[in-house]
This record gives C-alpha cells, sequence and structure tokens, in this order.
C-alpha cells in the first residue's frame, strides 16, 4: 500500500546544524539565563533546612573568575550573569569540540579496522573468511 501525502523534508548540513546549535546556546546563555530562579534548587534547600550544610565551606575556587556564575569585576549583575554564561557555553564548546577532534583523528583507520591493518572487508577482519564471504559478513547489504 503507497504511502500518501509523503514530502521529502530538506537536507541540513551537518556544519549548519553545529553552528545554529552553538549560537542557540550561546544566546540561551547570554541572556535567558538572567531569567532563572535565584532561589536554591531542592537539594540546597533541605540541606539547609535539615541543618546538613552547617559545615560547609568554600572550595577553592569560591573566590575565581567565575564564582557564582557572574564575572568578578563587572558591577552590572545582569551583564556579569551573561558573561559567565556566554564563557561556560563557549569553553564546553571548545574543549568538547577538541574532544570529537581527537577521537575522529585517531578513528579515521575504517570502519571495522580495530588495528588499522585492514579494512572491514578484507579476508582477516571476518574471522578468517575470505572472498564474497567476508564482504557479506561485513556489509550485510
Amino acid at each position: 500500500m503507497p504511502i500518501v501525502g509523503t514530502r521529502t523534508l530538506p537536507k541540513i548540513r551537518t556544519r549548519t546544524l553545529l553552528i545554529a546549535g552553538a549560537l542557540l546556546a550561546l544566546l540561551l546563555a547570554g541572556f535567558v539565563s538572567y531569567y532563572a530562579d535565584k532561589n536554591p534548587d531542592g537539594l540546597e534547600k533541605v540541606a539547609a533546612d535539615k541543618g546538613i550544610d552547617a559545615k560547609e565551606k568554600d572550595h577553592a575556587t569560591a573566590d575565581g573568575p567565575l564564582a557564582d556564575y557572574s564575572v568578578k569585576g563587572v558591577d552590572n549583575q545582569r551583564l556579569s550573569g551573561g558573561l559567565a554564561g556566554v564563557l561556560g557555553v563557549g569553553a564546553t564548546l571548545l574543549v568538547g569540540s577538541g574532544v570529537f577532534w581527537i577521537v575522529k583523528r585517531r578513528g579515521d583507520g575504517g570502519v571495522g579496522d580495530v588495528d588499522g591493518a585492514g579494512s572491514a572487508g578484507s579476508a582477516g577482519s571476518a574471522g578468517g573468511l575470505g572472498g564474497d564471504a567476508a564482504a557479506s559478513v561485513a556489509d550485510p547489504s
């Protein structure tokens, strides 16, 4: 039975999708983060109510340049929080992109290529099978 009324969606390039996602994340971090709730989250509230946080002390980076979701030295609270968000997203994108780039460069040996010695259709990669049998195991189509 044929499917009626279907249409093909336009193809979106990976680079376009990644750039749009990065811009959206920066926009959310820079502008929308200002409207986040200023009250403590549930875990912090329960810890305060039950006295669990009585022995709480500052961590080593409590006086750092991006402590408490703000940029040290920027007096405007809205600007300070937005800059901290943008810097955090930017750092996350850089580190994440770097990790993916390294993994991609290490994995350029080919599909199914464990030791870099051959391709997925070679005789050694399909359990010792040769010829067409190895190709059919590697690619069932």
